[in-house]
């Protein structure tokens, strides 16, 4: 969508090989392994197969001037009373008018009721080319067509693949031109730990370019039941390189199934037009390319040859340069091997949540028992965090407020007591809470800095021990009027080494945008005033308004992003579940 003049940045990004992929929680539709216990040990056993969607489509409707759509597809879920529920987005492809797109929605499989799904495809503005899919704002897109069908059409079909007709939003399609086709193909996901991580090389590539050298980028397909080959990975794109080394890639086996079956790795000529040239391509197995790195051997990249209907050996190689099969632990790998969560609570009572004698303000007590804002977001909030903490024992502060003695304090002990800021679960909390409403007067300014570097003190004294097993998440309940933002990036910068994670909880009505800088959804890593950026994302932003509307469930979206930011430490310290019920990860074999 747009010009010629594209942000390519966002198109020559790999796809589909990180370390992290297939092991969490991205689309709504897929399987949360921490969503899945809580359910689980409140007695809701869900029978269900998860499934894997691939999507492709042909003869898309072409919405740009100077160039081809970038299109990209929503998946939905219909609902009984019609509303749709996001399942998942794929990547957005430049310039292509039959993509066939690399990232899969994950969704639940009921045998026993009707799954009525939406295909919605995009044409997706150049200047968002950059930015994550997930966090595009799908209103400022331009619409292509959709589709719909049921999941048990796709399922049940002996090939796993439906095509279908795209229609405009009015339900019409081809009427009166054509809006192309999707094609879904479902697989059953199969569950493994393992995973092979790998770096790729190609020497004396043919050049496809005239004025410069061609800039190469791989596709890895594997082949599925019905013949035909579903693409599971994308590497960068290196620019004017015949020689090019790209980034390691880490496929887990569930992308590839067994190490015997056939892979085909296509090595292209990256084109900003979307017509990337086919350099070369090879059939090789994950144990062929396992062998090709013990042997320190490369193979040759052949192309259909049109003059004599065979393939044409060309010089250009593909090498193997590192090679590691690892296994993959997933959040309650080390969660029921005996790491623990432990939650810290923190509560605004800065002078913006108006006068607690008053009933408008979010701290007003009701004479009846009806809760207010912060007492809500603490009942529903705390009955999934206690879940997970094992001890119940939970500090909780608070900050914003003129602590007796009349002096404002940004971090304070709830209960009062100078000594000890830890309470014996939610009604801790609240009884805490209340009391503190009689003795503290709301203040400010709202300042997040003493309460994350508090949290953050007590996440480094754990590193302090040999095996540690503890990982922090501190919930920061606030009415979302910020004011030392740069000190709060400051502070997360800080942390962002350290096992923290930090949940921010919006009550009120108020203007959150400060809130979503905080949470790096936006795809760019948070950065101190010194210069430091964060080593990974850390904060979630929940707005309670939308979980008290009905609009999202309180233990998706708390639990949403919490296992893969677990994940993300863990892998980055190389930490492992305890061994007495996982054995040791294999040793790795880079170089």
């Amino acid at each position: 969508m747009g010009t010629c003049f594209s942000d390519m940045k966002g198109g020559k990004q790999a796809v589909g090989g990180n370390i992290n992929a297939g092991t969490a929680t991205n689309n709504n539709g897929g399987q949360n392994d921490a969503v899945d216990l809580f359910y689980k040990t409140q007695g809701f056993q869900q029978l269900f197969t998860q499934v894997e969607l691939s999507l492709s489509a042909s003869n898309l409707l072409d919405r740009d001037i100077a160039s081809k759509s970038d299109p990209m597809v929503v998946v939905y879920a219909k609902k009984r009373d019609g509303k749709l529920e996001e399942l998942g987005r794929t990547e957005v492809i430049l310039n292509c008018l039959n993509p066939e797109w690399i990232e899969k929605i994950s969704v639940a499989f009921h045998f026993e009721i009707v799954q009525p799904l939406e295909f919605h495809v995009y044409d997706v503005d150049t200047k968002y080319h950059s930015v994550p899919t997930t966090t595009l704002k799908l209103g400022d897109q331009e619409f292509l067509g959709m589709t719909s069908c049921t999941l048990s059409e796709i399922a049940t079909k002996p090939s796993k693949s439906l095509s279908l007709r795209l229609q405009n939003k009015s339900g019409h399609g081809g009427l009166i031109r054509n809006l192309g086709e999707i094609t879904v193909h479902a697989e059953e996901t199969v569950a493994s730990k393992s995973a092979v991580e790998m770096v790729l090389r190609c020497s004396h590539l043919d050049n496809k370019d005239v004025f410069s050298k061609s800039d190469p980028f791989l596709r890895i397909s594997r082949m599925v039941e019905s013949g035909g080959y579903i693409p599971i990975c994308k590497t960068e794109v290196i620019d004017d390189n015949l020689n090019p080394k790209w980034k390691s890639v880490c496929l887990g086996a569930h992308k590839f199934g067994s190490k015997d079956n056939p892979l085909v790795i296509e090595c292209f000529d990256f084109n900003s037009s979307g017509d990337h040239v086919l350099i070369g391509k090879v059939q090789k197995s994950v144990a062929d390319l396992e062998k090709l790195y013990r042997e320190r051997t490369g193979v040759n990249f052949v192309i259909p040859s049109t003059r004599h209907r065979q393939e044409k050996v060309l010089k250009g190689q593909l090498f193997v340069d590192q090679y590691c099969e690892k296994e993959q632990f997933s959040f309650i790998d080390y969660i029921s091997s005996g790491f623990e969560l432990n939650f810290m609570v923190a509560v605004d009572f800065t002078a913006s949540n108006g006068n607690p004698q008053h009933s408008d303000s979010l701290h007003y007590i009701d004479a009846y028992g009806r809760l207010n804002s912060y007492q809500k977001a603490i009942m529903e909030v705390g009955e999934v965090i206690q879940f997970y903490d094992s001890d119940r024992q939970f500090p909780a502060w608070g900050f914003g407020g003129k602590i007796p003695g009349g002096t404002v304090s940004h971090c304070f002990n709830l209960n009062g007591n100078p000594g000890a800021s830890e309470v014996v679960g939610v009604e801790g909390i609240m009884d805490a809470y209340v009391s503190a409403l009689s003795s503290v007067t709301l203040s400010g300014p709202t300042l997040f800095g003493p309460v994350i570097n508090m949290a953050a003190q007590t996440a480094a004294q754990s590193l302090t021990s040999v095996n540690s097993t503890k990982y922090y998440v501190l919930l920061i309940i606030t009415d979302g009027v910020v004011t030392d933002l740069q000190e709060t990036i400051n502070a997360l910068v800080k942390a962002s080494d350290l096992p923290l994670s930090i949940l921010i909880v919006g009550v009120g009505s108020a203007d959150f945008t400060s809130m979503e800088v905080l949470d790096a959804d936006n795809g760019r890593q948070l950065e101190s005033s010194t210069g430091r950026v964060a080593t990974r994302d850390m904060v979630q932003f929940v707005p309670m308004r939308e979980v008290q509307s009905g609009q999202i469930s309180v233990v998706q979206v708390l639990l949403e992003e919490l296992p893969d930011q677990f994940l993300s430490f863990m892998r980055s310290r190389g930490i492992s579940p305890l061994p007495s019920h996982f054995p040791k990860a294999s040793t790795s074999t880079m170089q």
